[in-house]
């Protein structure tokens, strides 16, 4: 049986990661890439369907881990009366294919540690064939796919495992390199462990150390900036939203999608984080990302893409796997990919917004791409669309899909009027306004006074926190004050927010999920912009406390058992966590400055 999600902790290499588990056990792994097909799946399988565990041979033992500060090198210290072994996991950037470095070191006493790896390609299915060589050096083949394993000790295979027992004594280091390539092209050449530790060390240190200021909670932010960088497809520039497929958004359940994706939805609150951060390049790449991705006819444009910006994703399931706790189906690909969601058009118009005002180049095939979109979207903007959450239920009109329509053709006026063209400016401000009469007029409940989900209904949703933010209203005006009350009311479950009433049955499923981490820091915006900067810290610093003992969040978080849920760990809700605490951090620091 898995750990709980938040007993993982990720290492990866800005191309692919690694989960690994409180007892030593890599559980999740893609290659060569994060949405590649696994070759250790017991995360959403059994463990015949792949791991690699190293850590105490006998039970008896504690654990205790952490980060490297501000890098994704993970130290596990391993005691029991016998002494303390310290297990150092980690994965190198900047080298032609992947490693997986796991270097055992004693640190007191002496310790039998034992590694038992199963190798189990494309999603827990194949068998590969196992050489040996003279030299220790072991090889595993099939088809495409070459892993070599070197290691300082002895490893046998035995029904289809490769296991290792030894001894570690204080001052001892042992270590395994796990390394991938291409089947058909010599065997990636060896690293050394202590320097390519060293390398890796050097890169996070360097990387770390830009983070701008976050007052109290920088801490925190930093290490979900480097959560952030783990998630970043270095070659492209694109972020997928976690490195996992099918974590459930309720256990037993079958919400249980494959997020090893790159959402649109996720680019301006990814390009503020990064930019308000201090991280230039990445927001640049990002941004160049996004560009590469949506070019060609606007009727295609997708909310999501491959990390190099590939549009097939086609969805299937993968029924050999026994999902999470019994979580089935196991989905690979996401068919959400085809949908139409018309806020995606708001946020490519947000993202050359943010990277205008932040002194980023814009290029004229930006301008004409965008240009194009909103021709397109002026055509198609009265459609019911699948929403924000990309409901498997019919298409509405959400009314985040057309406040996010509204914003596309807010930031195209305004750049146009600050270009000075008044014939482009007064057209995309004329379609904006009759953007914002339409959801004035039909999408606020008018006995509560207060924004709803769809137009003419009654439901809230947790998105509607983002009027303010994206500055569809202020954050002052009464609807949005009493939209605010009315999500706290009927939205929150032990202080979190829900993404929607579920039971509703809008979005075709099963009622019943976790609360949504994103939305809870959105609240904490909301917060700060009506000026309750107690009530924001209050939120902020439960929130932060929900993260596992390394920083890290999934997506949901279930307040009754009090455990997290969800795809792990999850871009969105660490770039709502940067961004909420930025926001914080600014208004305390206005507060003392005038007090």
């Amino acid at each position: 049986m898995p750990a709980r999600i938040e007993d993982y902790a990720m290492i990866g290499d800005c191309k692919t990661a690694a989960l690994v588990s409180r007892d030593g056990s890599i559980a999740w792994l893609c290659l060569p890439r994060f949405d590649s097909m696994s070759c250790f799946s017991c995360l959403v399988g059994s463990e015949d369907q792949g791991h690699w565990r190293v850590g105490p041979a006998h039970k008896g033992y504690t654990s205790s881990r952490a980060y490297v500060d501000g890098s994704l090198v993970l130290n596990t210290r391993f005691e029991n009366e016998g002494g303390k072994v310290e297990v150092v996991d980690f994965m190198p950037p900047g080298f032609d294919g992947s490693h997986v470095v796991r270097m055992v070191k004693g640190v007191s006493g002496r310790m039998v540690m034992r590694s038992s790896m199963v190798v189990r390609f494309d999603y827990g299915v194949i068998v590969p064939w196992v050489a040996s060589h003279d030299d220790g050096t072991l090889e595993l083949i099939a088809g495409p796919d070459l892993l070599v394993l070197r290691s300082d000790v002895e490893c046998e295979v035995a029904e289809n495992a490769i296991l290792a027992t030894f001894e570690v004594n204080a001052g001892d280091t042992v270590s395994f390199v796990l390394s991938h390539g291409a089947s058909y092209l010599p065997a990636p050449a060896p690293v050394t462990p202590e320097d390519v530790l060293q390398l890796t060390e050097k890169f996070w240190s360097d990387w770390s150390s830009q983070c701008t200021d976050a007052g109290q909670w920088t801490p925190a932010v930093r290490r979900s900036l480097a959560t952030l960088k783990g998630l970043i497809y270095g070659p492209t520039g694109g972020m997928v939203a976690a490195v996992t497929t099918s974590l459930p958004e309720m256990i037993g359940g079958e919400r249980n999608w494959d997020y090893r994706y790159c959402w649109l939805r996720d680019a301006s609150f990814t390009l503020l984080a990064l930019l308000t951060a201090g991280y230039r390049d990445e927001a640049v790449a990002w941004r160049l990302w996004l560009i590469r991705a949506i070019a060609g006819d606007p009727a295609q444009i997708q909310i999501m893409y491959g990390v190099a910006g590939e549009r097939r994703l086609d969805e299937w399931t993968a029924p050999w796997l026994g999902g999470y706790e019994a979580s089935t189906p196991v989905r690979i690909g996401n068919a959400a990919a085809q949908q139409l969601q018309l806020d995606i058009f708001g946020e490519i118009s947000n993202v050359m917004a943010i990277a205008m005002s932040d002194g980023l180049p814009i290029s004229p095939r930006g301008i004409e791409l965008r240009d194009e979109l909103l021709d397109h979207l002026a055509e198609i903007w009265t459609q019911p669309d699948y929403g924000i959450w990309e409901v498997r239920g019919d298409p509405q009109h959400f009314t985040h899909s057309k406040v996010m329509v509204w914003v596309a053709f807010d930031r195209a006026a305004t750049y146009e009027l600050r270009h000075g063209n008044t014939t482009k400016h007064a057209h995309y401000r004329d379609i904006a306004n009759q953007i914002r009469d339409s959801v004035c007029a039909n999408a606020v409940d008018k006995e509560r006074n207060c924004f709803v989900q769809v137009y003419g209904g009654h439901h809230l949703d947790a998105s509607l926190l983002l009027l303010p933010m994206v500055g569809f209203l202020p954050p002052t005006d009464e609807r949005v004050r009493n939209t605010v009350a009315q999500i706290e009311q009927r939205l929150m479950v032990d202080g979190l927010v829900l993404r929607y009433e579920t039971e509703s049955g809008v979005d075709g499923l099963p009622a019943g999920e976790g609360a949504f981490l994103a939305c809870s820091f959105w609240l904490v915006e909301n917060h700060v912009m009506q000026g309750d900067l107690e009530k924001a810290t209050t939120l902020f610093e439960y929130l932060l406390s929900l993260g596992n003992d390394l920083g890290l969040f999934s997506e949901e978080y279930d307040p009754r058992a009090k455990r997290q849920l969800g795809n792990f760990p999850q871009a969105f809700s660490h770039v709502a966590l940067v961004n909420a605490a930025f926001a914080l951090a600014k208004s305390h620091a206005q507060t003392t400055a005038g007090g």
